[in-house]
């Protein structure tokens, strides 16, 4: 434990998500250590993405304006809609460049352990975008996990009456992996979702 200040910084440092004790302490030494005007302008960025970034009005993503680029971009396709978790998710699938729709961020997974539910997410929201006629697919790109697959059975239960594809992210092994390392789930997944050779 160190005195004051500092040890208020590396608890601080710990809060983030990632970001252990060992990890809040190698930061918090780095800062003590670097210029002064490296400092400032961190500090100063933190403050200003505070207040200025928002989220979108539309899909939740976010944004420096009342709608993110996405949602303003008259190329992308409006008749599917990918629904993510997590605001982090859309930056990975825009790298892919394989999706041209548009984008629906819930703020999160079902899980009842941690007390969140659908309520505590952006479905009502989402039930309310898909008014919108011009819909035809609704992807859903949760995470391939406990949460993410009771969040995704959830909503194609809300889904499936309203008579929109409803479709879901293949999984299965990564490329570059080797079988006797992947999980039982993961083996079994890639069986399921197994294709025509070309």
């Amino acid at each position: 434990m160190y005195e004051g200040v500092v040890q208020d910084l590396i608890d601080e440092l710990g809060r983030l998500p990632g970001v252990g004790p060992k990890s809040a302490q190698r930061i918090a030494f780095h800062l003590l250590q670097a210029d002064p005007v490296d400092v400032r302008r961190l500090a100063d960025v933190l403050i200003e993405v505070k207040q200025r970034v928002k989220f979108c009005n539309i899909c939740f993503n976010v944004s420096e304006e009342e709608t993110c680029r996405i949602c303003r971009d008259p190329r992308r396709d409006p008749t599917v809609l990918c629904v993510v978790e997590e605001y982090k998710d859309v930056v990975a699938i825009e790298r892919t460049r394989e999706f041209r729709g548009r984008y629906h961020v819930l703020g999160g997974a079902i899980s009842p352990i941690d007390g969140i539910g659908p309520d505590q997410l952006r479905i009502r929201e989402l039930m309310t975008r898909l008014n919108d006629t011009q819909l035809t697919e609704i992807i859903l790109a949760t995470d391939p996990n406990l949460e993410g697959e009771a969040t995704a059975t959830y909503l194609t239960r809300q889904l499936a009456p309203l008579g929109l594809t409803v479709t879901r992210l293949a999984s299965g092994l990564p490329v570059g992996g080797d079988l006797e390392y992947a999980d039982e789930v993961t083996l079994g997944r890639a069986f399921a979702g197994r294709r025509a050779a070309q």
